[in-house]
């Protein structure tokens, strides 16, 4: 198996031992989970779910096309979000990135995510 670690600087540093992502025998990428810190200011974007769900979903993106893939090359994403009572909201602007074929997903309730953040979504792709 031959991986490939991904770092780019328009999505935000990796805040521990890990990477923004892993291609996997050039075809695969794997994300980290994504959460809404913009990379200008290494800041948590404030807002509500779909601010942070908006961020979150334009990181997940400049890591992928830094990997060699793209939005419409996803395969499946897992969305953390923190209330599932804000769902729906998460959900309409996820849609707005995944318009021709959306992925499989998986979306789970949590009790706390990092920096005390709304969601998080990481993502599976094929490279292009």
């Amino acid at each position: 198996m031959n991986t490939r670690k991904i770092l780019t600087d328009k999505a935000p540093a990796p805040i521990g031992p890990y990477s923004q992502a892993i291609v996997v025998d050039g075809k695969f990428v794997y994300t980290a989970g994504q959460i809404p810190i913009d990379p200008a200011t290494n800041n948590v974007v404030e807002g509500d779910i779909k601010t942070q769900t908006r961020q979150v979903l334009k990181n997940v993106e400049a890591v992928l096309v830094s990997a060699g893939s793209s939005m419409k090359s996803v395969i499946k994403t897992t969305v953390y979000i923190k209330d599932m009572g804000e769902f729906a909201q998460m959900n309409e602007v996820y849609g707005e990135y995944f318009t021709s074929s959306a992925p499989a997903r998986s979306t789970v309730e949590v009790a706390r995510l990092p920096k005390d953040v709304k969601v998080e979504i990481e993502a599976i792709a094929v490279v292009e």
